[in-house]
């Protein structure tokens, strides 16, 4: 059973809707119980990296997170998702991350460009993700952020290029997250979602 965090934030709907296509059991949750005993764990997020950390903190569900991750079972962020796992973010100056992941969280520089970064873009593979198995080389995904997360250990395992070189992807062993809507992606982001689902 997969539970997707319900913490009054996110594309929730969406992310569901794309799980139970694959015909995979899942549930949205803000039950700490419930998500304990879950096979596997999502967690999604729109919105600013503060309100987003303080939902969750009102909500009750940082224990509960951090221990399922200590547990080794598998967890997925998706867009903001990902970002909550860093320690910090300029977007929310003093507002404490997960701590998941060393690094911050930083707006995207890219002059030439529009931010939000809103569109498709191919994807970059780096360090080995079983998100990615049995893909093509650069698929394309569906991205919408301003802030890209930089890690301070070496855990980037998708780049897309946007003025530079951007965080699409980042995991370390039972935790693994990524910037873009896999939900969103078409059949790319239905083949991520399907290994996370098999994993």
């Amino acid at each position: 059973m997969i539970a997707i965090i319900d913490y009054g934030m996110g594309n929730l709907f969406s992310v569901e809707k794309a799980f139970v296509k694959l015909g995979a059991k899942v549930v949205v949750t803000n039950d700490e119980k419930v998500i304990m005993k879950a096979d596997k764990v999502v967690l999604p997020g729109v919105g600013a990296f503060g309100d987003c950390m303080n939902n969750l903190e009102q909500s009750g569900l940082i224990p509960a997170i951090k221990e399922f991750i200590k547990s080794g079972k598998p967890f997925l962020g998706i867009c903001l998702g990902l970002q909550l796992l860093f320690e910090e973010s300029e977007e929310s100056p003093g507002v404490q991350g997960l701590s998941v992941f060393k690094g911050k969280v930083q707006k995207i520089i890219a002059p030439e460009f529009k931010i939000p970064h809103m569109g498709w873009n191919s994807l970059e593979f780096n360090n080995d993700s079983y998100l990615f198995e049995k893909m093509d080389i650069n698929p394309y995904v569906y991205f919408v952020h301003s802030y890209q997360a930089v890690p301070s250990e070496n855990i980037v395992t998708a780049f897309t290029e946007y003025g530079g070189k951007v965080t699409a992807a980042v995991g370390k062993d039972n935790v693994q997250a990524v910037q873009f809507h896999p939900e969103k992606s078409s059949a790319v982001g239905m083949n991520i979602l399907t290994n996370f689902v098999n994993k």
